[in-house]
């Protein structure tokens, strides 16, 4: 250092760049930043490319239970992979329980969030033809959901035990009202099994093996007096927020148990799809929420 000062002081044409920056203190830089930041600056030089390597960097990137989330894999997977491989094997979605569920990082805060199919589910007369039917899809995560024809007792429940991290979570159900389907590369919706979801709410409840609980309720559809500027609830998708819940520090593995129901039998109701449930930190949701405050004729909300 004092030999580049002499230099500059002499004139020298020589001048300090990102180069003379030493490798350990980009590091503690790269502490502060996101995933992609790194990712990007990486690309300058050989000390940047060398601290975004670096595994202090990526171990503090990574949830602080991530060794619990290795359990998930094989051993052979992961036991020799960087911190950084660590992170980008978790980014890609790990699936559990033969592919219905799937837990993954999110690539820019390092937080876990999961999803759980229909077909992980407990969905009443599920194996009745004349009531559901599996439909294969590209629109979701597991590639299937259930269609509702028509029911007179709706009810799905649902339950998981997982080691989240500490933090906030808020659950919800992601839900279509219609068969949508693909018809010369445009896609349509169907309408003829949607009813009932007008006449009372859908009762949405979570609890969790420490005690917490939430519910709500929501009409799935709009009655026809509302319609008079297109019904926005119908060919769809939209994720019905259930509730929050919270995790210490202290708990290994959290159960949260999950439903929704409409088991008034004054009425049948049918004509909708369920995709998934999913868990994902709460302060995530409500950017994804913001970023998907759009003009109605997209096919996802949040409410």
């Amino acid at each position: 250092m004092g030999t580049m000062l002499s230099n500059l002081a002499e004139g020298s044409s020589v001048a300090p760049g990102l180069g003379d920056i030493p490798e350990s203190c980009v590091a503690c830089v790269f502490m502060y930043l996101t995933p992609p930041e790194i990712c990007n600056l990486a690309r300058l030089n050989r000390a940047f490319r060398g601290a975004a390597s670096s595994d202090s960097v990526w171990e503090s990137k990574l949830p602080p239970n991530y060794q619990d989330l290795l359990h998930f894999l094989p051993s052979q997977m992961y036991q020799n992979l960087s911190k950084k491989d660590i992170f980008a094997l978790f980014s890609r979605s790990v699936s559990l329980d033969d592919g219905t569920k799937a837990f993954w990082l999110d690539r820019v805060t390092g937080t876990v969030c999961m999803s759980i199919s229909a077909k992980a589910m407990a969905i009443t007369g599920i194996e009745d033809r004349r009531y559901w039917n599996w439909i294969p899809t590209d629109e979701s995560r597991f590639n299937v959901v259930a269609y509702l024809q028509q029911i007179w007792w709706f009810e799905v429940d649902g339950v998981i035990k997982f080691p989240f991290p500490a933090g906030v979570y808020t659950l919800s159900f992601r839900l279509h009202l219609g068969r949508f389907s693909r018809r010369l590369g445009r896609r349509v919706c169907n309408y003829e099994h949607t009813h009932g979801w007008d006449i009372k709410p859908v009762q949405f409840e979570l609890s969790t093996s420490d005690g917490q609980q939430a519910s709500c309720e929501f009409c799935l559809d709009e009655s026809e007096e509302n319609n008079a500027n297109g019904n926005q609830k119908r060919g769809c998708w939209i994720e019905y927020k259930v509730g929050e819940f919270i995790v210490s520090d202290l708990e290994p593995a959290t159960e949260v148990r999950y439903s929704m129901k409409q088991i008034d039998c004054t009425h049948s109701k049918g004509g909708i799809c369920v995709d998934s449930v999913s868990i994902i930190p709460s302060n995530l949701r409500e950017k994804k929420k913001r970023a998907l405050e759009v003009p109605t004729n997209s096919l996802a909300f949040i409410v």
